[in-house]
Order: C-alpha cells, then sequence, then structure tokens
C-alpha cells in the first residue's frame, strides 16, 4: 500500500492495509516508527521491545492489542540495518518486477489497486523447488484477523465558514452550502477525508499533504452558483473538476453553445441545471446525453435529462436470448399444446367435443 504521508494515521494506516490478506502476521518488524512512540531513556541493547526502552502511545498500544502484535523495533541508522535486510530485499524484488519503469497512474487508488492486484499475483508464485506458493503458505503459517478492523483515522470537529469550507491541519476542503455555520465531524483517513453531518456523509475529499492546500468540490457550490453565475468561469472549484475529468470537454462544448444562444448569464445558469443532474444520474449517462443534445442542437438541461435516461435504459436492457434450432425444432410446441393444453381444459368442464376437429388437428 502507498500512503501520501508519514503522519501517525499513516503508518497505522499502512499496517492496517494488510487487512487485505485473511491471515496476519504476529510480529511487526519496525524501523524506528516515530507514530508508534518516542525512545525512552537508558542503552538500547538487543532482544525484544522491553529491552529497547521506547515509550508508546496510546493509539499505538490500542492498534497493538487489537491485533495481537509483538512489535521489534530496530535500531536507528547503521547500527540496526542488518536486523532488516529480508524485509528491504523484498521491497527491491518487488520495486524491480512491478514499479520498473515507473507506472503511469492518475491518483494513489489507482496506484494501490495495481499494487493489489500484484500482490494477488505474487500469492500465486513459488520461490525456488518448494512444494507451495506463497499465499498456501501465509494462510498454513500467519494468524486470522479479528473480525472487527482497526479504525485508524483521527476525529476533528471544524466548523464551517462563510465561504462553505472546512479547515483541517491547515488544508481547507469544501463542504454544502447549507452546513455554513454549523459544526461537523471529520474523520481523517491516511488518504482521504470524510465528513459527517450527524450520521450523514456529507463530503468526501482526497486528503492534501501540502499545507495551506484547498480542495473544492463543484457539486457544494450549484445553489450559490445559480444565483451568482458570473461567480463560475475562472473559479478554483471549476479548474479543480477539470483536472480531475469530472468536467470534460463535452461539459464544455456544450456550455459554450448554450451560452452563445442564451447569453453568459442564463446560459451558465442553464449548465448548473444540467450539473444538478449528475446527483442523480451516474457521469457517464449525463456525459452521454450531453453528447446526443449537442448533436441534435438541444440546448436546455430538460433535453440532456431524457437523453442521459435513454442512455441509462439501453445500459440496463437485457439482451434478446437466441434460439438454437437443434435443442428447440419447429413445430414442437404445436404438437406439446395438442397434448397438454387441451386434456387440462376438458378437466375443467370443456369437453373434447366442443372443438372442432380442423382448429385441433384431430380427435386426441
Amino acid at each position: 500500500m502507498v500512503l501520501p504521508g508519514v503522519e501517525g494515521e499513516a503508518g497505522l494506516g499502512q499496517a492496517a492495509g494488510e487487512q487485505v490478506r485473511p491471515v496476519l502476521d504476529l510480529q511487526l518488524a519496525l524501523d524506528d516508527p516515530r507514530e508508534a512512540g518516542q525512545i525512552g531513556d537508558g542503552e538500547l541493547g538487543q532482544g525484544t521491545t522491553e529491552q529497547r526502552p521506547r515509550v508508546e502511545n496510546e493509539r499505538w498500544l490500542a492498534f497493538r492489542s487489537h491485533y495481537g502484535l509483538d512489535a521489534f523495533y530496530c535500531l536507528p541508522g547503521e547500527r540496526g540495518a542488518h536486523e532488516k535486510g529480508g524485509v528491504e530485499g523484498e521491497v527491491g524484488r518487488f520495486r524491480r518486477n512491478h514499479l520498473v519503469p515507473v507506472p503511469q497512474v492518475t491518483s494513489l487508488a489507482e496506484l494501490n489497486a495495481l499494487i493489489e492486484q500484484w500482490d494477488e499475483e505474487d500469492d500465486q508464485r513459488r520461490i525456488g523447488s518448494r512444494a507451495r506458493t506463497v499465499g498456501e503458505y501465509f494462510a498454513v503459517e500467519l494468524a486470522p484477523l479479528p473480525a472487527e478492523p482497526f479504525e485508524t483515522e483521527r476525529v476533528f470537529h471544524p466548523r464551517v465558514d462563510r465561504r462553505a469550507q472546512i479547515c483541517v491541519r491547515t488544508n481547507r476542503y469544501s463542504v454544502p452550502v447549507k452546513l455554513i455555520g454549523r459544526q461537523v465531524r471529520v474523520l481523517l483517513h491516511s488518504n482521504e477525508l470524510v465528513v459527517f453531518d450527524g450520521r450523514t456523509e456529507v463530503a468526501r475529499h482526497e486528503r492534501l499533504i501540502a499545507k495551506n492546500g484547498c480542495r473544492l468540490e463543484l457539486d457544494h457550490y450549484l445553489e450559490v452558483l445559480v444565483r451568482k453565475p458570473g461567480a463560475l468561469p475562472g473559479s478554483t472549484m471549476l479548474e479543480q473538476a477539470r483536472q480531475a475529468g469530472r468536467f470534460t470537454p463535452v461539459h464544455d462544448a456544450w456550455w459554450a453553445a448554450v451560452r452563445k444562444a442564451h447569453g453568459d448569464a442564463d446560459g451558465t445558469r442553464e449548465l448548473i441545471e444540467m450539473l444538478l443532474l449528475h446527483r442523480s444520474m451516474t457521469h457517464q449517462h449525463v456525459v452521454a446525453g450531453i453528447a446526443a443534445a449537442l448533436r441534435v442542437g438541444a440546448l436546455t438541461a430538460d433535453v440532456v435529462a431524457v437523453e442521459a435516461r435513454k442512455a441509462a435504459q439501453t445500459d440496463r436492457q437485457p439482451a434478446v436470448p437466441t434460439m438454437d434450432p437443434a435443442t428447440h425444432p419447429v413445430g414442437h410446441p404445436v404438437s406439446a399444446f395438442r397434448r397438454h393444453r387441451l386434456p387440462h381444459r376438458a378437466s375443467a368442464g370443456h369437453t373434447a367435443g366442443r372443438y372442432p376437429a380442423s382448429a385441433v388437428g384431430g380427435r386426441l
């Protein structure tokens, strides 16, 4: 797992990231991690945790207790380089086989998905002439995971400012404008940030690592932009939406056409009405609806909605099954009707004499 930072929740998140496996190593070798605690007084000697003084913090103790881990702290610097040779060797092997050349990805989530796929493939490899695969050795030698995962996030309770933003560790994140002035609950994970209003999730952002940054979601400001459409062109949230691929060139082409037809203010309002469709439809269906509306020159959000629903219905429409002539010969259903349907109707009070012979192909 690749994480964007080295804060406490990132270190715990990296260890907890091994929950993708159904088993867990009960001994954890740590290369002097700061999130575990501070080095205590006394000489650093060889041996277990008790022989290497360290004041462990509460979160790390809770993490170790949850999984039943025995932590082994490596010596810092060159003195402890020999204590984790197997770890360094395995990391080097994985890097040479999967990360050279450097994979081209658009986000950490995509990179972690690739790493998880490569990790599953490595479970099927054999080391030398050993009888079992790596995954089979994991299943035999390691302990099962607890039923409940350990929550590694940190909790904050910021208040939403007048710009519909919250500040978490010097970075600002947007929330829906209806929450201005209210206090919300934030769960800060190692790679993302989730905002709750009560028990309802209202926003989810990729975590910012650099200081004094901002991450704004265009959808959070649509109700305000309807009244102030002139604030949309050149805005930070629009630029970030373009960079993230949520505001595509198809959106730009439709916006340019509708502004040319209705003027800047009314055209931008029509664009915002169209963007509201993303709240109830998938992104790909809305983009398909915009493209269809552009082809016919229909520059209203209502037409885009109709075309988007058509695209959604096309995706949901089941395929028509084909009949195999070898297993379903022509004429067989007629004979089945004569043999099974007519006696049933006769038993219900209809006599065979009431049906003309020409209509049923002769008496049974």
